[in-house]
Formats: structure tokens, C-alpha cells, sequence
């Protein structure tokens, strides 16, 4: 692959190989800052979701959104999973704390709805896992909702590996630094381990984590992390995360997630033959600028700015209208809850876990 093709109709939904028709109707279960900021704008000005049941703790006082996006139905958790309204929607997205993934997600399974659930599926693996057996005896589409996977510049990069451009890939270096008190209370669900499964491993290390994943498209081998909390409001989680992830290709990732640093995201795969960088792909809106080196050749590209939830959700829909498999599905999720276990249990030990 010549640098100039891999840059060339560089947004294109390479995705998007069949027509689909009709769009996903969609329940949003949980109308937190997320879904109000970006989820509902996303899904209103995408092509194959739309809302059309809001799932919150107060309806009363969901009315103003509801009306925003023209959402005819609005009701509670418990309305939920008794069943009400399922003749309104077809798939659920949720978006509660993680701990209460599970109980929406498998309950909109037995209802034979498709669900895109925020990462992680659940705080545990076991408890993940039980989401993917319920949507697989549902026979129901289940996406985790890794949308990285679906930005442009992410799939470029992904083309890039694949077609050797910068020879094997060696090291992998990624970090995603946010200072969380900055836009959040010290009471926020993120710094409670019962809510959340655990710290900035969890909450941002997934993006390097999942990211990797997907771009050398093999498994982690080994792990090694090291976790460190200040006190205060972050007593019981890691406040900062550094991991070393080995793949059986032998290639290597060091990877880092903060809560408390400056804000600041990175991503270098450096090769055999060259070498692509990617500026701020974890901060909710890619640039789409990479630079790109290949042998003697140096390319820098900065294309039109794409919203990667945008990008998620008709991904999602697209999926389930043509009955196509989502990449990021239930098992890729698991695969870095495995991770991101190995990861706790080497920061308590001290020592490299090996993972099968």
C-alpha cells in the first residue's frame, strides 16, 4: 500500500458494505451527562438509530430532553424491567454506572431487544460474561460500545498494520490522562470501586487497551501494572495506572491512564520499517491527525473532524439491520476484562500475570 491510497477517501465507512434500510429504535437507559451530551445528539443526527424511549430515575424531570429530540416515551428503571413499553423500541443503549450494566442488559435480551452497552459490560468478568451468554441464548445483537473501533482514523491505521506499511509491529505506546475532578464531583459513581469496577485502568486505560487490541488484531499474552492513589477522593481506586501488555506476535504496548494529570491522550505504534503516531485519540473527538512513516518516507495527514459516536451508533444500527456480527461484541469486552483483571492482580503482587 502506497502512503498516498492509505489517506485517500480517509472517512469512508469501509463498514458500510451493504444498503440497509429503516432505522434501530432505540432505548437510552440512563440520561447522564454522556447521553445528553453526546449520545442523544449523535443518535438524532445519525442515519440508523433514533430515540424514542428515555429510561431515567425522575422522568418528571427528563421532560425539557424528551422533548429536545422528540422522544414520545419517558419512564423509570423499575417500568424498565417490568416490561413496559417494549413495543417502542427495538435495541437499548445503556449508559448507567457499570455496576447496573448487567441487570438492563440481560433484562432487554429476555425481552428479544439488541443492546450497545458503555464499557466495560460489567465490573467483573464473571458478571460480563453473563450478559454475553443472555444475548447469545437471545439470539439478540449485543455491541460493546467501543466506538474508537469505528473512527476513521483508528480503521486507517488498522489498514496501515495489516499491509505492512511499517514492517512488524514492536512496541505500541499509549496514554490517557484526564483530570477528573475538573468536570466531576468527589461523589462521582467513577471513583466508587462497587460502581465502577475499579479506577483509571478501567475507566481510561481501556481506550489504550481495547484500541491495541483491535489495531494488531491478536491477544494479550502478559501483564504487568503498577497502580498508585494520592488519598482523598481517590483512597479506593487508582488514581494513576502504568501497564505492560505482551502479544503473541511479541510485540509490546506500555500503556498509562490518569485521573489526575493533565488532560492529554497519545497513541505510537513503532514498527520494523517506520512508524504511525496519532494526536489525541482518546479524548472523545479524534482530529484526525497522524503522521505516518514508512521507510525513508514521512507523511503527515489532517483530515475533516468525525464524531466517533456519530460513527457508533450507525455502526450499531447498521449491524442490526443487515444482521451483521459488530465487531466490538460481547467477547471482545471479555477479552479486556481479563486484562484489566491480570492488570489488578499484578499491581498487588508485584509480579508479571501471564494470561491464556
Amino acid at each position: 500500500m502506497a502512503l498516498e491510497d492509505a489517506f485517500a477517501n480517509f472517512t469512508r465507512r469501509d463498514w458500510e458494505r451493504e444498503s440497509a434500510t429503516g432505522t434501530v429504535r432505540l432505548a437510552i437507559v440512563g440520561i447522564g451527562g454522556f447521553a445528553r451530551q453526546r449520545a442523544l445528539p449523535a443518535i438524532h443526527t445519525g442515519s440508523y438509530c433514533e430515540t424514542t424511549v428515555l429510561v431515567t430515575s425522575s422522568p418528571d424531570r427528563a421532560t425539557d430532553i424528551a422533548e429536545e429530540y422528540d422522544v414520545s416515551h419517558v419512564i423509570d428503571y423499575d417500568a424498565f424491567l417490568a416490561g413496559a413499553r417494549t413495543d417502542a423500541y427495538d435495541g437499548i443503549y445503556v449508559a448507567t454506572p457499570n455496576a447496573f450494566h448487567g441487570q438492563y442488559a440481560t433484562a432487554a435480551a429476555d425481552f428479544g431487544k439488541h443492546v450497545i452497552c458503555e464499557k466495560p459490560l460489567e465490573t467483573t468478568l464473571d458478571r460480563a460474561r453473563e450478559i454475553v451468554e443472555a444475548c447469545t441464548d437471545a439470539g439478540v445483537t449485543l455491541m460493546t460500545a467501543y466506538r474508537l473501533q469505528t473512527e476513521p482514523t483508528v480503521r486507517r491505521t488498522r489498514e496501515l498494520v495489516r499491509e505492512g506499511v511499517i514492517g512488524d509491529v514492536v512496541q505500541v505506546h499509549g496514554g490517557f490522562s484526564h483530570p477528573l475532578l475538573e468536570t466531576a464531583s468527589a461523589d462521582t459513581w467513577r471513583l466508587d470501586p462497587d460502581l465502577a469496577g475499579g479506577g483509571a485502568l478501567v475507566d481510561l486505560g481501556v481506550y489504550p487497551l481495547n484500541t491495541i487490541r483491535f489495531l494488531l488484531d491478536c491477544e494479550p499474552t502478559g501483564v504487568y501494572a503498577t497502580t498508585y492513589s494520592s488519598g482523598g477522593p481517590f483512597a479506593n481506586v487508582d488514581e494513576h495506572v502504568a501497564f505492560q501488555i505482551e502479544y503473541e506476535t511479541g510485540t509490546t504496548a506500555s500503556c498509562t491512564a490518569s485521573f489526575d494529570a493533565h488532560a492529554s491522550s497519545q497513541l505510537e505504534l513503532v514498527g520494523t520499517e517506520g512508524k504511525v503516531h496519532i494526536e489525541s485519540p482518546f479524548g472523545g473527538v479524534v482530529p484526525q491527525e497522524m503522521v505516518v512513516e514508512s521507510g525513508d518516507i514521512r507523511m503527515e495527514y489532517t483530515g475533516p473532524t468525525v464524531d466517533e459516536v456519530c460513527e457508533e451508533f450507525d455502526y450499531f444500527g447498521h449491524c442490526v439491520l443487515t444482521g451483521t456480527d459488530p465487531e466490538p461484541d460481547g467477547e471482545d469486552c471479555l477479552a479486556d476484562l481479563r486484562a484489566i483483571e491480570a492488570a489488578y492482580e499484578s499491581a498487588e503482587t508485584g509480579c508479571r500475570v501471564g494470561l491464556e
